[in-house]
């Protein structure tokens, strides 16, 4: 009974810190299984990160990915102690800007691909295992030229909090985690069609700080996570005043 963390989102961003991060804070867990398309830079990570590392790469979206990993869970009869779903990407853009396949491409894999692969991995998580979903503070309100991903963020926090409830009879946490811009390679694919608000850049964190976070709060088995006063202040306004007043600002 082997005892994972499994990644998905892997090879950059937030994904990759995570992986260093559970690395350094849970030298116990005997493998950390990787997932992105990028195998050169998972390949990459194995090297790094020797006997802690194994790879799957290959499209989250696919049937046959997941199933090359929940057959391999099957086979180890793998423990996942922590399952981080941080793939996901965004497009900024307002109406008619954006491709079908860029606008299905969101919902594909910031909503259908978490969900299919959490529930692939429900028989594998046991008592103390936590689940780190990302999401985004653009969850806690609608915005006007980045709506689909804004959605899917919205979805995934939703998604999260309603199975954080059924698992908890088993003993099982689970986390939205919700930050604001991170400096990341997020933004350089984002604005293709257009650029995101100046404001954003002046609420930049780093993602080594929002992963230190996440694993935090996962932790102390908080619902959702987010990091740094700007963004918790968005969320109390997102609560407390009218979307359409505040949507009157962007």
């Amino acid at each position: 009974m082997k005892k994972i963390a499994l990644v998905t989102g892997a090879s950059s961003g937030l994904g990759m810190e995570m992986v260093y991060q559970i690395a350094e804070v849970f030298p116990s867990l005997e493998e950390i299984w990787v997932n992105a398309r990028r195998e050169d830079v998972l390949k990459r990570l194995e090297a790094e990160l020797p006997g802690r590392i194994r790879s799957f790469s290959g499209d989250i979206t696919q049937p046959v990915t997941r199933k090359i990993i929940t057959d391999a869970l099957e086979a180890e009869q793998a423990h996942i102690m922590i399952l981080v779903n941080a793939a996901g990407f965004g497009k900024i853009g307002r109406e008619g800007t954006l491709t079908e396949a860029e606008s299905a491409g969101m919902i594909r894999v910031n909503c259908e691909a978490l969900t299919l692969m959490t529930e692939a991995c429900l028989p594998y998580l046991t008592i103390k295992s936590r689940v780190i979903n990302f999401a985004s503070a653009a969850a806690f309100l609608p915005q006007p030229g980045f709506a689909v991903y804004a959605a899917t963020k919205a979805y995934v926090l939703s998604y999260s909090r309603a199975l954080g409830k059924e698992l908890a009879g088993r003993g099982i946490k689970v986390t939205a985690v919700c930050p604001g811009p991170v400096d990341t390679e997020f933004f350089t694919l984002a604005e293709e069609h257009a650029s995101a608000p100046v404001y954003k850049k002046f609420f930049m964190s780093k993602a080594e700080d929002v992963a230190a976070r996440a694993l935090a709060d996962s932790r102390a088995g908080k619902t959702v996570s987010v990091y740094g006063g700007p963004m918790k202040l968005f969320r109390l306004l997102a609560k407390l005043v009218p979307a359409d007043l505040l949507l009157k600002f962007f």
